[in-house]
């Protein structure tokens, strides 16, 4: 028997997903789950995206588009980007994907050789360090803390910077904390010798202030960006990234080899979506708002601690450390006995342990019965102590 690869070995599941499919099992049984894991919007595609694929597939458009997006498409992200950042990408810099994970993982390739470091916050996405394993290259965690608003601290950074250093992710909002980076940070990230990796999937999903791009402050930088959180098109995989000219025909020859292009109807809504669905975004977002809301006060009244509140992105990383040193245990007994699935912070690296983290792309009502579960949940164990 042919062993497994050493490599794929030390990747780690993705909790949440098991949390998911866990969920799914008892749902199977019958039981009724709150599912207040997932980071999935719960809307329906904008009206004018439906009617963009239902078009697209009924005038034939369902064939391979050029490798690296249909023309129109990446030529409406340049326009994007400059209406909403004042920033000027030419289509040349823009290359589509099916969602934004082939995004990271083609960029990733792209730059790093076995045994480079690629550079990234604890806590921080779980993916990425998996995409980072499966290019062989080294994951290096830097620290993020609730008390310095889970920011980058550029002294603590620095120090985690070597000649073996390749880049590093930024993502702004944050998952999990919801945060957006500061003007200062994105500052100093792009004084750096190596171009920074800008994860800005849920840009468009912000309540308190105004999310920034890395191509505002540099050009020496990769953006990963996509459709699925601000238009609430998951099931339609469509991303992109924008890269630095010099780094783009290597792009594209992984896209042609691994990928071929992202799904033609999809790419057509795409365009509907970046030109027509701007209300859309609008109402969506403000339904997050009055749902973060609620979900602040009520954890707060249950009894978790809130370091910091959300600005963007649909979750609250709440300290549930009053209630368990073991997130990973604690999210699957609530889910178990409960009915509810939550998220442990330990999925998002060794310091989001004691944190569990909380989503409100769930509708309000389902959002205060789960809450109202968990209180129920916290009382009886209150009482069993």
């Amino acid at each position: 028997m042919i062993s497994i690869n050493p490599d794929a070995e030390k990747m780690t599941p993705f909790i949440v997903m098991e949390v998911l499919e866990r969920a799914s099992e008892l749902e199977k049984q019958g039981i009724s789950v709150i599912h207040l894991e997932v980071g999935e919007p719960d809307f329906d595609v904008p009206p004018c995206v439906a009617t963009a694929a239902t078009l697209a597939q009924q005038q034939g458009k369902t064939h391979y588009t050029h490798s690296l997006g249909a023309p129109d498409l990446r030529e409406a992200i340049c326009r994007f980007y400059q209406k909403e950042y004042g920033v000027s990408v030419t289509p040349d810099r823009v290359l589509v994907t099916s969602g934004s994970s082939p995004a990271i993982l083609m960029i990733l390739m792209a730059l790093c050789n076995a045994g480079d470091e690629v550079i990234m916050t604890n806590p921080g996405y779980a993916c990425y360090r998996n995409f980072v394993l499966a290019c062989r290259a080294v994951p290096v965690d830097v620290e993020v803390r609730a008390e310095t608003g889970f920011q980058y601290e550029m002294d603590l950074l620095r120090k985690t910077i070597t000649p073996r250093t390749r880049t590093l992710f930024i993502n702004s909002p944050m998952n999990p904390s919801g945060i957006l980076v500061e003007d200062k940070v994105f500052e100093a990230l792009a004084q750096l010798d190596f171009p920074v990796i800008s994860d800005e999937i849920y840009h468009g999903l912000v309540y308190n202030g105004r999310a920034r791009s890395i191509l505002e402050f540099t050009d020496n930088a990769f953006v990963v960006n996509g459709f699925s959180k601000r238009f609430a098109m998951t099931g339609l995989r469509l991303g992109y990234l924008i890269a630095p000219p010099q780094y783009m025909r290597t792009l594209q020859i992984l896209q042609q080899n691994l990928f071929i292009c992202a799904p033609s109807t999809a790419q057509a809504a795409g365009i509907a979506a970046l030109e027509q669905a701007d209300p859309d975004v609008v109402r969506m977002r403000t339904v997050y708002d009055e749902r973060r809301v609620f979900m602040i006060r009520r954890l707060r009244e249950i009894g978790f601690e809130i370091k910091i509140e959300p600005q963007g992105a649909f979750y609250v990383l709440a300290d549930a450390r009053k209630f368990t040193d073991d997130s990973y245990h604690f999210a699957f007994d609530v889910l178990e006995n409960a009915h509810v699935g939550i998220t442990p912070g330990v999925d998002f690296g060794t310091r989001g342990e004691g944190f569990v983290r909380f989503s409100y792309a769930n509708s309000l009502e389902n959002i205060a019965e789960g809450l109202e579960r968990l209180e129920k949940y916290l009382h009886k164990l209150k009482t069993k102590e």
